[in-house]
C-alpha cells in the first residue's frame, strides 16, 4: 500500500472541472496582477472568518513581516516566538531588525508556554509584541494571551498560517460537555454538533492574523500565497497600501512598502477551493478520530504520545511523538508510508540566532521534542484502511 503524507493531485483531480474553469477566467482576461478575483477572495474569506478585513500578500511569511510593520514594530523592539514553529515566524521579525524573544511549548499542544511568556514579560518591560503560533491547526489559548497584552501593552500577531478555520472558544462559548467527557468521539463531535457556533477564529482576534496558501496548507494554492485578516479600519488600510511599494495612488509613496500581492492566480485557485474548506475540516477531524481508535484498539497509546483532540484542532498535521522517531521514519517509508519531521531543529539553537546566546537547555520541552515528534499522513480522504495499515506497521516496529 502506497500512503502519501498529502494527496494534492488526488485532490486537484476532484476540483478539475471548477479550477480550470477559474484558471481560464483569469488567462482571458488577462488582469494577472490585483484582477477582480483577489478582492472575491478576499471577501469570501471575510465571509467565511467573519473578519472585517482581509489582505492577500504573496506568501504567509510576508503576512507576518507586513503585520509587524504595520504595526510599527523596528529596530531594536522585542517580540515573543516559539521556539517550535517554522522559521518564517521568527525570520520576519528578525528582518525589521527586531529581537525574537524565544520561549518553550506545552509539551502536548505544542503552543507557547504561556507560564513562560507570563515570567518574561514580568521580568522585561521591552516585549512590543507576540506572535502566538496556532501550531499543526491546534489554536492557542487566546482569551490568556490577549489578557496578558491587554496587561502588558502588546502588539498580537496571530500566525494562523497552519490553522485557517480554526475555532477559537473564550470561557463563555465553551460547548457543554457531551456524553463521556474525556472521550475522544464527545470531544470531536462538539466541534460540529454545538449549536452554538463561535463566532471567533484562528487569526481573527489579535490586531493581526496571518495565513498561508503554501500548496500543502488546509487550504492550499498552487504556488506561495498569503492573506492578513484584522478587523482594524486604519491598520487595513496600512497594509494595503504597504504591500502595493508603500503607494497611493499609483505612483506616489507617502512610505517605503513592499512587493507582496496575492496573484489573480492563486486567488482564483484559492476561491474555487474555499468552498471546501468546512467539508476538508471535518474530514481531518474524522482522519484524526480514526487514528486516535487505532492507536487505542492496537495498544499504543502508552508507547506513543498521540495529538490532542480539542475543539478547534483542524489538524493541519497529525503529529505523534515516539523514541527511535528516525529509525520509525525509515521503517514506515520502506512500507510505502510517507512522513515528516515537523521540526529537527528548534529555533533558538539555529546558526543565524547564535548571536542570541541561547544554549542548548535553555528550552528543554522543545528541543526533546525535536528529536521525537513524526508527522502522519493526514489528508482528508485517508481511508480507515489506510489508517489502519499505517497505526499496524508502527506496532510491528515498535514490537521489533
Amino acid at each position: 500500500m502506497k500512503i502519501p503524507l498529502l494527496n494534492l493531485v488526488g485532490q486537484y483531480q476532484k476540483l478539475k472541472e471548477e479550477i480550470d474553469a477559474a484558471v481560464a477566467g483569469v488567462l482571458n482576461h488577462g488582469r494577472y496582477i490585483m484582477g477582480p478575483e483577489v478582492r472575491a477572495f478576499e471577501a469570501s474569506v471575510e465571509q467565511s472568518q467573519n473578519v472585517k478585513h482581509a489582505i492577500g500578500v504573496a506568501s504567509g511569511s510576508d503576512a507576518l513581516l507586513l503585520s509587524l510593520a504595520a504595526l510599527g514594530i523596528g529596530p531594536g523592539d522585542k517580540v515573543i516566538v516559539p521556539t517550535f514553529t517554522f522559521f518564517a515566524t521568527a525570520s520576519a521579525v528578525s528582518r525589521l531588525g527586531s529581537i525574537p524573544v524565544f520561549v518553550d511549548i506545552d509539551p502536548l499542544n505544542y503552543n507557547l508556554d504561556l507560564n513562560q511568556v507570563e515570567a518574561i514579560l514580568k521580568k522585561d518591560t521591552g516585549i512590543k509584541a507576540i506572535i502566538p503560533v496556532h501550531l499543526f491547526g491546534q489554536p492557542c489559548d487566546m482569551e490568556r494571551i490577549m489578557a496578558l497584552a491587554q496587561a502588558y501593552n502588546l502588539q498580537v500577531i496571530e500566525d494562523a498560517c497552519q490553522a485557517i478555520n480554526a475555532d477559537i472558544f473564550f470561557n463563555n462559548e465553551k460547548p457543554s460537555p457531551v456524553g463521556d467527557e474525556a472521550g475522544l468521539t464527545s470531544k470531536v463531535s462538539r466541534l460540529t454538533s454545538n449549536p452554538l457556533r463561535p463566532t471567533r477564529k484562528a487569526g481573527c482576534i489579535g490586531d493581526t492574523g496571518c495565513f498561508s496558501f503554501f500548496p500543502s496548507k488546509n487550504l492550499g494554492g498552487f504556488g506561495d500565497g498569503g492573506m492578513i485578516v484584522t478587523n482594524n479600519d486604519r491598520l487595513a488600510e496600512k497594509l494595503r497600501v504597504l504591500r502595493v511599494h508603500g503607494s497611493k495612488p499609483k505612483y506616489f509613496h507617502q512610505v517605503v512598502g513592499y512587493n507582496s500581492r496575492l496573484d489573480t492566480l492563486q486567488a482564483a485557485i484559492l476561491k474555487v477551493k474555499l468552498k471546501y474548506l468546512d467539508e476538508w475540516t471535518n474530514q481531518r477531524m474524522a482522519v484524526a478520530r480514526q487514528y486516535h481508535q487505532e492507536f487505542q484498539n492496537q495498544g499504543l497509546t502508552d508507547k506513543v504520545v498521540i495529538p490532542e483532540v480539542t475543539p478547534g484542532h483542524v489538524f493541519h498535521q497529525y503529529v505523534i511523538q515516539v523514541a527511535e522517531r528516525d529509525q520509525l521514519a525509515a521503517y514506515l517509508t520502506d512500507q510505502g508510508i510517507g512522513t515528516t519531521v515537523y521540526y529537527p531543529k528548534p529555533l533558538h539553537l539555529q546558526a543565524c540566532y547564535a548571536k542570541l546566546d541561547y544554549k542548548a537547555g535553555d528550552l528543554p520541552v522543545a528541543e526533546d521534542l525535536c528529536h521525537k515528534v513524526l508527522a502522519l499522513p493526514i489528508d482528508p480522504d485517508l481511508t480507515p484502511e489506510q489508517i489502519n495499515y499505517i497505526v499496524t506497521n508502527i506496532k510491528q516496529f515498535i514490537a521489533l
